[in-house]
């Protein structure tokens, strides 16, 4: 089936995910808590149903063929081959306790791949873009990773899930991290963190747990700009590990990793 440029669904991403964004700023104000998901912490709001809403409403308007994948469930068979991936609010505890790091992520696949994707961080006005083969900017800025070669000068980004269970296990790898890089950072944004390794403001980033709306559009950023995302020997990046990381230390950090059991599922 033929599917429109890239360059045109990006601009339509792009515009909905202002939109969203937009809307999530302004139910910022008397946010309450609706709901949690997988644990008593893992809280959604009101405005993650509405933003996810709008932006199913708007993506069914303009492309009524096409896939839906949401994080709150408002998700859709295609039949054109080409699917949204959309996190409405990535980061929804910073959202809830207004630490500016959240984001509106919008991941365009075909067949499975992704070709386009939009990471728009309404508190700073940041928009992160990318289309497959043509690279990523900030703001129309050209991204590139860093330049980093030595892992014990690598600044490196995880997150923490919220069931207790993968927490636990994501601790145990940080005795063996931490002696070996530059530093940890936490901001508590998958996409955003994948986003902050496209433009060198980390070196690495890595997390177990993800889903495909944390990672879709967001790893297609940090790829066009030179970053490699994978996951543990040879795999692809998925649930399981996200390993994004300038292309002289992904090696290194790999290998750390793998030898503290970032691939043993704590759910077998």
């Amino acid at each position: 089936m033929t599917h429109p440029d890239h360059a045109a669904l990006l601009d339509l991403a792009t515009a909905l995910a202002r939109e969203a964004g937009a809307l999530a700023l302004e139910m910022r104000e008397g946010i309450e808590t609706l709901a949690t998901k997988s644990s008593p912490t893992d809280v959604v709001t009101a405005a993650d149903q509405a933003v996810e809403r709008l932006l199913a409403e708007r993506i069914r308007a303009a492309r009524p063929d096409d896939g839906l994948l949401g994080e709150e469930g408002m998700s859709r068979a295609g039949t054109s081959g080409l699917r949204w991936v959309v996190d409405p609010i990535d980061g929804t505890v910073n959202y809830l306790y207004g630490i500016p790091q959240w984001a509106v992520s919008i991941g365009i696949e075909v067949d499975g791949s992704a070709v386009a994707g939009v990471v728009f961080d309404p508190s700073k006005d940041e928009l992160w873009q990318a289309e497959l083969g043509q690279g990523s900017t900030l703001n129309g800025r050209r991204l590139r990773c860093s330049s980093v070669d030595e892992l014990g000068q690598a600044l490196v980004a995880t997150g923490f899930g919220y069931d207790a269970r993968r927490r636990a296990a994501q601790a145990r790898l940080l005795p063996a991290l931490l002696p070996a890089v530059r530093d940890i950072r936490r901001q508590g944004a998958g996409a955003l963190d994948l986003c902050s390794v496209a433009a060198g403001r980390v070196d690495a980033y890595y997390e177990q747990g993800l889903s495909p709306w944390d990672l879709s559009a967001g790893a297609l950023v940090a790829r066009e700009a030179g970053a490699r995302v994978e996951g543990l020997r040879g795999r692809p990046a998925s649930g399981a590990l996200v390993l994004a990381a300038a292309p002289g230390v992904f090696d290194a950090l790999h290998d750390v990793l793998a030898a503290a059991g970032a691939d043993a599922d704590p759910f077998d």
